[in-house]
């Protein structure tokens, strides 16, 4: 914890000793309908009102059809446009590295999402809407060439390490296990543990650092990562000033603060409908 040094050199008298609190995110991100073109003035736009109408149907049927993903190909540039302006830009950005990169977008309603998938040199090679908790590429691909077991020899540690050895034996009888069947994390809380430097790089260099990386900006910053040990993702919060404020560890398939609630799928497709009825 930093502490702030006030006015003047001397520490202040008991009566007068005032608590420092820590600063927390200031604003929090709601949703706001993007501005649109009105019917008259968005051109050509039948290729997409027809392909959002499937997206909505998607949306509104997410609970038991699940993930559904619509291409932009064929769209012309006036449908295009619209699109762009529909999706806008939302909460969570997710890169997966690899031979084919992924570059994944959550529009302005939550599980509706633009993916684009990378050629030679950053070409898109395709382009398209997901709608989903997650981008099913995720699943898929956050722990393709992972270890399946977690390395807890440890025979060449710095002097400084203390307690890293024994939290690797925890995750891998965890690991071990799999995720929970009802989707819950097993969180290991490493802001709440008397780790050093020693100790964090050590669990970093067993971990190793997987293809995915996602942002989440909610409510300040989070910072996901995949490892290379399957289902393993490291976690970092941080504030509006850019402070760590959490530092976890999670087993689990996709972490929660990532993940669209189903909830917010039905919002979104009420949503996407408000919209559409504008160019009925």
């Amino acid at each position: 914890m930093v502490h702030r040094v006030g006015p003047g050199s001397q520490p202040l008298a008991e009566a007068d000793q005032q608590l420092d609190y820590m600063t927390m995110p200031a604003t929090m991100a709601t949703y706001h309908q993007p501005a649109i073109p009105e019917p008259e003035e968005a051109g050509d736009i039948q290729p997409a009102l027809a392909l959002l109408q499937q997206v909505q149907q998607a949306l509104a049927g997410f609970a038991t059809g699940g993930n559904a993903a619509f291409s932009l190909a064929d769209l012309n540039h006036d449908s295009r446009e619209l699109i762009n302006q529909i999706l806008g830009v939302g909460e969570v950005s997710i890169s997966v590295d690899g031979e084919a990169p992924m570059q994944i977008q959550e529009s302005v309603m939550a599980g509706l999402w633009r993916v684009q998938q990378l050629g030679a040199e950053g070409r898109v090679v395709w382009d398209g809407v997901e709608v989903g908790a997650v981008p099913e590429c995720v699943y898929q691909l956050a722990f393709a060439g992972a270890r399946r077991q977690l390395d807890t020899q440890t025979p060449q540690l710095a002097v400084a390490v203390m307690n890293a050895p024994s939290l690797l034996v925890e995750l891998a009888e965890r690991m071990a296990l799999g995720p929970a069947a009802d989707g819950a994390a097993y969180v290991l809380n490493l802001t709440l543990l008397p780790l050093n430097d020693a100790d964090l790089y050590c669990l970093g260099e067993h971990l190793g650092v997987g293809p995915v990386t996602i942002l989440s900006r909610g409510y300040g910053n989070c910072r996901i990562g995949s490892t290379a040990c399957r289902d393993v993702w490291w976690i970092k919060y941080f504030n509006s000033e850019d402070v760590l404020i959490l530092n976890t560890i999670e087993v689990v398939a996709v972490p929660e603060v990532a993940r669209a609630a189903p909830e917010d799928i039905e919002d979104s497709a009420h949503r996407l409908a408000e919209i559409l009825e504008i160019y009925q």
